[in-house]
């Protein structure tokens, strides 16, 4: 008998609760669901789920606390942010606090289930190694998820580890795309509107460079892609 993947939607609007609900128990899931923000997080934190759905506007605790309070206990947990399609700084912040990815409303529900089952797949890069050494001054453990950066212990994603694993085995310029499809696990990037690449790239350079905002380490080379330059 086939395990259930464990969801966790918390979402404060009834009609839309229900309905996500109803979309991923056909789907095979077993759902829990809560619409105050609080109760979320308790639930987030108490029980095991392979996925949360997270919307950002809750009542007692809006989403972006209840993300950051996960992130504070687990940076591997896989989190989709349920965002307003209107608002880009709710997009920013919410991948900036660890969330894998995200979706704006309103969705369509094949692109959200194509979401939930990708991070679910787990098809992304991951290197066999329990030390990212990125020149002298760059350190990652990549069990317990932290590292020595220039001398000052930084923490790290899951998915921030396997980007910089992935770009240090290929040393050249990774497209967009090809991050999409190798660490997110997406079929079909150029199909995905989503920025989340951008972002978890602006947010690693805040914690791998001297200089976030002149980056020397991990640099863009337009209309190519990315690369350490080590």
């Amino acid at each position: 008998m086939s395990i259930k993947p464990k969801l966790l939607i918390v979402e404060d609007e009834a009609a839309i609760l229900r309905g996500l609900t109803d979309l991923f128990t056909l789907q095979g899931f077993d759902v829990a669901s809560e619409q105050d923000g609080q109760k979320g997080l308790d639930r987030a934190l108490t029980d095991s789920f392979d996925c949360i759905l997270l919307d950002v506007m809750l009542p007692t605790l809006d989403g972006f606390s209840i993300c950051n309070k996960i992130r504070e206990v687990s940076r591997e947990q896989a989190i989709i942010m349920l965002t307003a399609k209107s608002s880009e700084e709710d997009i920013i912040t919410g991948l900036t606090l660890g969330a894998d990815d995200y979706i704006a409303k309103p969705f369509s529900v094949q692109e959200l289930l194509l979401r939930v089952n990708t991070i679910l797949r787990r098809t992304g890069f991951h290197e066999n190694t329990d030390t990212l050494n990125l020149g002298e001054h760059i350190s990652i453990d990549c069990i317990h998820l932290k590292g020595h950066v220039y001398g000052k212990e930084r923490l790290f994603t899951r998915r921030e580890i396997d980007i910089l694993s992935y770009l240090n085995k290929h040393q050249r310029p990774i497209p967009r795309g090809e991050l999409l499809t190798k660490i997110w696990g997406y079929t079909n990037p150029s199909e995905i509107d989503t920025r989340t690449v951008d972002i978890h790239i602006a947010k690693l350079r805040k914690k791998v460079e001297r200089k976030a905002n002149d980056p020397k380490l991990l640099v863009t080379f337009r209309g190519e892609g990315y690369k350490l330059c080590l």
